[in-house]
């Protein structure tokens, strides 16, 4: 597209699929690592099961309807509470056989209408916020680089990507989050300031070597639905590039040796 013809459409599940198979080093695997090199291992030998895949589906749901609009939603989901039980006159539950039967032999994922209605209302929280609005008022969702960084080959899938802002390409992760006074906390315990500093430097490694500005887009999943928008600075995203690429280095010593540290080895010193 445009500057960055390298930026290409991939399908959810081949992009996560050629992460599981080793192909391609994603921010998600290196976050496994740096907490605990053998979380890493277990989950390329297929020791440690994926994630729920219905909590992955609703997910990637939200970042639909968001981010890509009821069109592109519907061509993705089907929107239903599924077979109706006769004896009660209502939907059968979600976890009942007779559920997930009806659910597999759908041709599309299927969403409920309440799960629709919540995602309805983050769509319009997102859109509505002043900042958030102005970062997506332009630019392409879902877009997968893969490149060579570091001596390892690396992937990512953007959730929004923009050409220009304010003179600079823009990387924006969108993030659900159950309170934004606590998102900031939230954010290093979940790794996204890491996360996005392998995205920008992934990025300029596989284009023209410019560094995009990251955001990350927050929004509550209950009422009143708060967006709140953060940038990252240039100095913490350097910070966090540089524990990524000792860790990079690290991950290639374990191949080496095939040793496999939990990171909880040593003895720790509990004090008042």
């Amino acid at each position: 597209m445009g500057k960055y013809p390298n930026l290409v459409d991939i399908d959810a599940d081949e992009y996560h699929k050629a992460a599981r198979d080793g192909k391609y080093l994603s921010s998600h695997l290196l976050g496994d690592f740096r907490k605990a090199p053998r979380l890493y291992k277990r989950k390329m030998t297929g020791e440690i099961e994926p994630a729920d895949s219905a909590a992955l589906m609703l997910g990637r749901a939200v970042h639909t309807l968001v981010l890509e609009g009821r069109a592109k939603f519907d061509a993705e989901f089907m929107i239903s509470d599924g077979p109706v039980n006769p004896k009660t006159g209502e939907p059968f539950g979600r976890t009942t056989k007779a559920y997930r039967e009806w659910a597999d032999a759908q041709k599309l994922p299927v969403v409920s209408g309440p799960d629709f209605s919540f995602m309805s209302k983050l769509q319009q929280a997102v859109w509505c916020h002043p900042v958030a609005g102005r970062l997506l008022e332009f630019g392409v969702s879902e877009k997968t680089l893969r490149t060579a960084y570091c001596g390892e080959m690396c992937q990512i899938r953007m959730d929004w990507f923009r050409e220009d802002y304010e003179g600079r390409p823009v990387i924006c992760d969108l993030k659900t989050c159950d309170s934004i006074d606590h998102f900031e906390n939230d954010s290093w315990r979940f790794g996204y300031p890491h996360q996005m500093a392998f995205y920008r430097e992934v990025f300029a490694t596989g284009t023209d070597g410019t560094r995009p500005d990251c955001y990350l887009i927050a929004v509550e999943k209950k009422e009143p639905y708060r967006v709140a928008v953060y940038k990252l600075t240039d100095d913490l995203l350097d910070q966090c590039a540089r524990q990524n690429e000792a860790a990079i280095d690290e991950l290639h010593a374990c191949r080496k040796t095939n040793v496999w540290p939990t990171r909880t080895e040593d003895l720790r010193i509990l004090d008042v």
